[in-house]
């Protein structure tokens, strides 16, 4: 396979600058969200929200593809722990912790009724939300929303040795279309090269950030089954 398309903006929180004001930009940021909503947002949720709000712009009704390979996985382990000691919880709590419940309230925030579709990529890491959002590019979709996010898997699940926790939450927001000005890139998959895996999303996604942001011509993401390859065009 071999997909172009360009990168009309793409955005990023925490914001890459660290002398800024988070919370103050955070709070510009959402502004825009009704508060009744705004209260139901999750410190993730908000993460999520912060990246892609500016790369909607005044295009609200946009197909979307949100991809997190742990989701809302600490709120579960709250609920959980919980239920161990006695306590009841809200059918709304649960309802924002399965792990299409961001995509949900987004949609919600922005009256957003074109298609949504949420990835737990696994091993694969970030390539399935390319994978996706290329084939809405290809089916006649204009411009594709697409949000990779992560945070650090709490204590209880043990992640080592295996590379699929991250040490920093990290949400980075991508607007694609097939034409039009931006970041050109080629998406394609390269040979094979054993025993050479990069990680699960959590641990892919600082490196996208990385390319995009710095002069590095070509991005390569190794996993145990594929060799995936971003380059600038």
């Amino acid at each position: 396979m071999n997909q172009e398309f360009i990168v009309r903006h793409w955005d990023v929180w925490p914001p890459l600058d660290t002398n800024v004001d988070k919370q103050l930009i955070q709070q510009e940021r959402l502004a825009i969200i009704p508060k009744m909503l705004k209260r139901r947002l999750s410190p993730l949720a908000r993460m999520v929200f912060c990246a892609a709000i500016p790369c909607l712009k005044d295009n609200k009704q946009i197909p979307t593809v949100f991809s997190s390979t742990h989701g809302e996985l600490a709120k579960s382990f709250n609920m959980m722990e919980m239920i161990e000691a006695g306590e009841e919880i809200s059918p709304t709590a649960f309802s924002l912790s399965v792990h299409n419940a961001i995509a949900g309230l987004f949609s919600m925030a922005f009256k957003n009724k074109s298609e949504s579709t949420v990835v737990a990529p696994g091993e694969e890491g970030i390539a399935a939300a390319f994978i996706e959002s290329t084939g809405l590019l290809q089916e006649g979709a204009e411009q594709v929303l697409v949000v990779l996010y992560d945070e650090p898997l709490v204590n209880f699940y043990p992640s080592a040795p295996f590379k699929l926790s991250t040490d920093n939450s990290c949400a980075v927001a991508l607007l694609l279309s097939k034409t039009g000005t931006g970041i050109p890139l080629g998406f394609s998959q390269q040979q094979y090269i054993a025993d050479d895996a990069s990680g699960e999303q959590p641990l892919q996604v600082p490196l996208l950030i990385d390319f995009l942001a710095n002069n590095h011509n070509q991005l390569q993401i190794g996993t145990p089954r594929h060799c995936w390859c971003w380059d600038k065009r």
